[in-house]
């Protein structure tokens, strides 16, 4: 009898060893991914930047007012009312990396620093050589939603919110099957998210900018329609203004995007903490596709050609992630370690599906017992 007891809690403890976070133990039941498109870690942990307030370099209209608005006499005062809800949430409930002033790194690993390959990176887990332009090719890798789609609770009860025209070919959404909105043509066979017939008329006649980004409030409403309407376990929301200003080298507008990105991300916790589908069992991964190179100029833009453009940044928020805010002197992470970081998150095991993509980033999950 004895011999069974030790041997019994000797299987335990290797059961314990390669499963560190039973169901048991995670309150983690839905996850959300939230990314929008090029926004450098260094607004993200130094607010804004000085240099960029001026007509010479950041095309700034009234330069007093965008003082008066953004900036402040330290960076932390700076980044906090730059992003009330990153520091002032975030940082006290949950996780942010990329801080290279701290020893935190986040980096690209794809190579190119530009938006095809960093989203197929951070959705999938791989890198691919083979992705080497923005042209709407659809994905031949499995995303991380489109697998949770397949799995068990989360079957059919995933969807995506998102700006860019590219995206449902990044996603591959026809092959995915989840529901899709991104207000832009998609390719044939993908499953629509349905929004309500006046989002989809303001939209219709709201594509005045770019001609293949919407402007980022849109993608808010449908990602706010979707959580009241479908609620999904697992969702995927993109914006994507903070890219276009800085293209432009409009730096007063590419802080008023960041400034709303921060908003937008405290109106869904918000929203998803007042639901009882969702309240205390949430969690968000915050993150960019790429960054940007260095001020007075660079910054306008980024790709292989300019090395800084491979920093990024990774926030993370949820009853499972240890409330360790900014975090310094942390352990490199990558891009491609996001999806298998969904996936943990949500009680998945992504790596096992695709061993050739990246593990999750540990330090986010529940901790073993």
């Amino acid at each position: 009898m004895r011999t069974s007891v030790v041997f019994l809690l000797a299987l335990l403890t290797q059961v314990w060893a390669v499963f560190p976070a039973s169901a048991a133990q995670r309150a983690t039941r839905n996850v959300f991914l939230i990314t929008t498109d090029g926004l450098r870690w260094e607004e993200v942990f130094r607010g804004a930047e000085e240099m960029l307030i001026s007509k010479e370099f950041g095309n700034v209209g009234d330069t007093n007012a965008l003082r008066a608005q953004f900036w402040r006499a330290t960076p932390e005062e700076r980044r906090r009312v730059l992003f009330p809800f990153l520091w002032g949430t975030v940082a006290t409930q949950g996780q942010l990396f990329g801080n290279r002033d701290l020893g935190s790194e986040v980096r690209v690993s794809n190579g190119h620093n530009f938006s095809y390959p960093g989203y197929s990176e951070f959705l999938t887990g791989v890198t691919d050589a083979r992705i080497d332009s923005n042209d709407k090719k659809l994905n031949v890798h499995t995303n991380v939603f489109e697998w949770l789609n397949t799995r068990g609770e989360f079957q059919g009860r995933v969807a995506a919110a998102i700006n860019w025209d590219v995206l449902p070919w990044i996603l591959n959404a026809p092959r995915a099957g989840f529901p899709v909105w991104s207000g832009f043509d998609t390719p044939a066979g993908t499953r629509a998210l349905e929004v309500p017939a006046l989002l989809r008329d303001l939209v219709e006649h709201g594509r005045t900018i770019w001609s293949g980004v919407l402007l980022d409030t849109f993608v808010h409403a449908a990602a706010r329609h979707a959580v009241q309407t479908l609620k999904p376990r697992a969702m995927y929301v993109s914006v994507g203004e903070t890219d276009d200003w800085a293209h432009e080298a409009r730096y007063e507008r590419h802080l008023k995007s960041a400034h709303e990105f921060d908003r937008m991300l405290a109106s869904l916790w918000n929203l998803v903490q007042s639901m009882p589908e969702y309240r205390g069992t949430t969690t968000f991964v915050i993150t960019t596709d790429h960054g940007r190179g260095p001020a007075p100029v660079a910054w306008q833009n980024h790709g292989r050609q300019i090395a800084a453009s491979a920093y990024i940044w990774m926030a993370v928020i949820g009853p499972d992630t240890r409330p360790l805010g900014e975090r310094r002197e942390a352990p490199a992470l990558v891009q491609a370690q996001v999806a298998a970081t969904v996936a943990a998150l949500a009680g998945e095991d992504f790596n096992a599906f695709s061993p050739s993509s990246a593990p999750p980033v540990r330090d986010v999950l529940p901790a073993a017992p």
